[in-house]
């Protein structure tokens, strides 16, 4: 195997593997008790919450997700991963700890395994492998005009009379 194609296949499993990390989990509504700290949340903003945290996370908060860093009865301490905005887009966070208040928010969330989008990854990296494969494959048998390579001797073959 060349380097050029030892290079691509690393590549592809980079690939692969990021897509089934991110195709794994999903944020899905919390039915019952509030999940344990340390667990990854999705907090969605109200208009009030919105004017409360403005100054501090920008007023165009939609979705506010991070770890549950604590709870009381009144508040949540979020470990912001990432805030999403009422127009779209989205902006990165590093853990920074915010106090979110219930009364500010209108639904939540928490991540979960999910066995769609897990089905649906795996499908897309074995895709990707077959392609990457088949490709190299054709680059063995093949010369790069695409013809089969000729004889290594240069033989001119003649039929028997």
């Amino acid at each position: 195997m060349s380097e050029v194609t030892k290079r691509a296949a690393l590549r592809l499993c980079a690939i692969a593997g990021a897509f089934l990390v991110v195709g794994c989990y999903s944020l899905q509504p919390i039915r019952g008790p509030i999940p344990e700290l340390g667990s990854v949340i999705g907090l969605d903003i109200n208009d009030v919450g919105r004017v409360v945290l403005g100054g501090a996370m920008g007023p165009e908060i939609d979705q506010v997700e991070g770890r549950l860093v604590r709870r009381d009865t009144g508040e949540f301490v979020v470990g912001v991963m990432s805030v999403k905005l009422l127009r779209g887009g989205e902006q990165i966070w590093h853990g920074e700890t915010v106090h979110v208040k219930r009364e500010y928010v209108t639904s939540m969330y928490e991540r979960r395994f999910s066995k769609t989008r897990t089905i649906v990854a795996g499908a897309v990296g074995v895709g990707l492998v077959v392609a990457l494969a088949s490709k190299s494959l054709r680059g063995v048998f093949t010369s790069e005009d695409g013809k089969a390579p000729g004889d290594t001797l240069q033989a001119q073959r003649r039929p028997r009379p």
